[in-house]
């Protein structure tokens, strides 16, 4: 099972999006886990993470987490900012698992 974590400066918006991708994982049956954190805090989830989205308010982090983390086999990237102000959890979903 694929697990997705979610990154922004607090954990807060991100946890919003969350649960609607986890209800279009839902729908379409898909069996994944999706988490939501601060991006102070993810060192605790990276063994626990296949997927990392950074909310786009910490896109400046990309390059510093692709470099400390790809090379450990974590997906890297940076939810788009039009997704995520709609909250757009299906799309985002299906962006992360196809990446």
């Amino acid at each position: 099972m694929k697990q997705i974590t979610l990154v922004c400066a607090a954990g807060m918006s991100t946890s919003m999006l969350v649960e609607k991708m986890k209800q279009a994982a839902k729908d379409k049956k898909i069996e994944i886990e999706i988490r939501a954190t601060a991006n102070r805090d993810f060192k605790g989830y990276a063994d626990q993470t296949d997927i990392l989205l950074l909310g786009p308010q910490v896109s400046y982090m990309l390059d510093e987490l692709k470099t400390k983390y790809e090379p450990k086999g974590i997906k890297v990237d940076v939810i788009n900012t039009m997704d995520y102000g709609m909250m757009n959890g299906e799309k985002v979903l299906l962006e992360a698992i196809n990446a």
